[in-house]
């Protein structure tokens, strides 16, 4: 298993060297994880990991390499039943039919009658229809089926059916070292492009070293300022949850960008802005920023580019309190209207495919508070997007 792991590091190309993995196969041998699979991440990752931008990449591949794994050396008991076969005999599946037959309580009736129920409920319960608990049809718990209600205790989305989730959940950063796919975004974004000599001179500037050199008789060396690309670019990122399907295309593109523009930021937020966004997914619970802030510190002269799947509760968008993870006072359509009054010139690119818009009730509510400017995550929407930019 370590020399499948150590070969799927290098496929992830994290640039692990066999002396990494004879120094990690040492320290194993002298038992310093002491059979502890949280002790053997964190081994394997300082003996492996030599640039912090890779971690993300380890994490995956230990993941998989590693899932459900609980000791390091030791063999499971074979009478031991896993605990998540456990959990799954707790699911409820349902038929067409009779999912049709649920109905959603809506918004504010959903909230009193959860209040309700913890002040009732006073032991767990299983595979009912009003309790907060584990399957069943009940609008609250988890590893059931309800058309609209509250997830907790679940590990990950089933049926996307959640307004809320109580659940505290782990986003990742974007890789912007990924190249498969960039060339063509980047000559794409290219089109936003506005050229300025900037910065300290230090360019050789060919055609005056000649002139001067002609009019003096001597030598006269001529430098001057690099010529770079003057726009400026603010990304906002959705991450986690349905945006999971679409991460290696979002990759590509904040790779791109970062690598096209010299002044370019980016920013974190679920499904919708609210009144904070984040810079890093493994802090984003401790260090967010308040979008507020970031409408004050850049000029309106920057270029807003927002990446997401726009798919959601409708809740999300239009109501207070809608965000599917904590409790927002104002809605997401006025945080939006904010980011909008403050930088003019935004887009939003979505990784959907364009014909399934209309399906979507949350992507038509944000396509109509965009104007329009929603454009597909394809080579021509980036394209149609960077024109509607520059206009």
């Amino acid at each position: 298993m370590l020399l499948q792991f150590f070969t799927a590091l290098r496929e992830a190309k994290v640039p692990v060297t066999l002396r990494e993995f004879l120094t990690l196969l040492e320290a194993l041998d002298r038992d310093l994880a002491e059979k502890r699979v949280d002790a053997f991440y964190l081994l394997a990752r300082t003996a492996l990991v030599k640039d912090e931008r890779h971690l993300d990449r380890f994490d995956r591949v230990f993941g998989t390499v590693f899932q459900g794994l609980e000791t390091v050396g030791a063999a499971t008991e074979p009478s031991t039943i896993p605990e998540e076969w456990l959990r799954k005999l707790a699911e409820k599946y349902l038929t067409d039919d009779e999912k049709a037959e649920l109905k959603a309580l809506g918004w504010d009736k959903l909230f009193e009658t959860l209040k309700q129920r913890l002040a009732e409920q006073k032991e767990r319960h299983q595979g009912g229809s009003k309790w907060i608990g584990t399957g069943g049809t009940s609008p609250f718990g988890a590893y059931g089926y309800n058309p609209e209600g509250i997830r907790i205790g679940q590990d990950g989305n089933r049926n996307f059916r959640a307004v809320k989730v109580w659940d505290k959940r782990e986003f990742r950063d974007l890789d912007d070292g990924v190249e498969l796919g960039t060339r063509n975004m980047r000559v794409a974004l290219r089109r936003l492009r506005r050229f300025a000599r900037t910065g300290a001179a230090e360019e050789l500037d060919l055609d005056g070293t000649i002139r001067e050199t002609a009019a003096k008789g001597y030598l006269d060396v001529k430098l001057r300022p690099e010529r770079r690309n003057a726009v400026k670019v603010l990304l906002f990122l959705d991450v986690g949850g349905s945006m999971d399907w679409h991460i290696g295309l979002a990759e590509e593109l904040f790779s791109a960008a970062r690598s096209e523009f010299k002044h370019v930021e980016h920013y974190y937020f679920h499904n919708c802005p609210y009144e904070r966004v984040w810079k890093d997914n493994r802090r984003r619970h401790d260090e967010t920023l308040p979008l507020l802030e970031v409408l004050r510190t850049y000029p309106a002269d920057y270029r807003v580019v927002i990446v997401g799947d726009a798919s959601m509760s409708p809740y999300e968008i239009a109501t207070p309190g809608g965000s599917v993870e904590h409790w927002n006072d104002e809605s997401g359509e006025v945080w939006l209207g904010r980011l909008l009054d403050r930088f003019p010139k935004a887009v939003w690119l979505n990784p959907v495919p364009a014909e399934h818009w209309g399906h979507t009730q949350s992507i038509t509510m944000i396509r109509r508070i965009l104007g329009g400017r929603m454009y597909p995550l394809n080579l021509e929407g980036i394209d149609a997007a960077m024109r509607e930019l520059v206009r």
